[in-house]
């Protein structure tokens, strides 16, 4: 089974235990914490811009440090956190949303 083949159940249990997966940066094998795993202040650094901060709190320390030495583009970073995503079973930014209402509402 490869890290991209993991199903919702695994992710969980990732998730529970702690451990990174990995992804590619720049051709660089990185460990992340699965997306599902993130803390919120972790997201609030990522929309805000601050992605070395998000790094420092995703990344295993020796991956963080790989990062700085990479120094990788937005476009990069971009592909890397989508792909940690899909590694986690956890697609980043890929939410279908809610979903409309079967009712139909009464126009006045």
């Amino acid at each position: 089974m490869t890290e991209t083949d993991v199903t919702p159940a695994e992710a969980q249990e990732i998730e529970a235990t702690g451990h990174y997966v990995t992804a590619q940066l720049c051709g660089k094998t990185l460990e992340i914490v699965p997306s599902g795993a993130w803390r919120q202040s972790a997201m609030r650094m990522l929309r805000t811009g601050d992605i070395d901060g998000f790094m420092d709190e995703v990344l295993s320390p020796d991956s963080y440090e790989l990062y700085l030495d990479i120094n990788p583009t937005n476009d990069e970073v971009g592909e890397f956190v989508n792909d940690a995503g899909e590694a986690s079973g956890e697609p980043v930014g890929k939410s279908s949303g809610p979903k409309a209402s079967p009712k139909r509402t009464r126009k006045r």
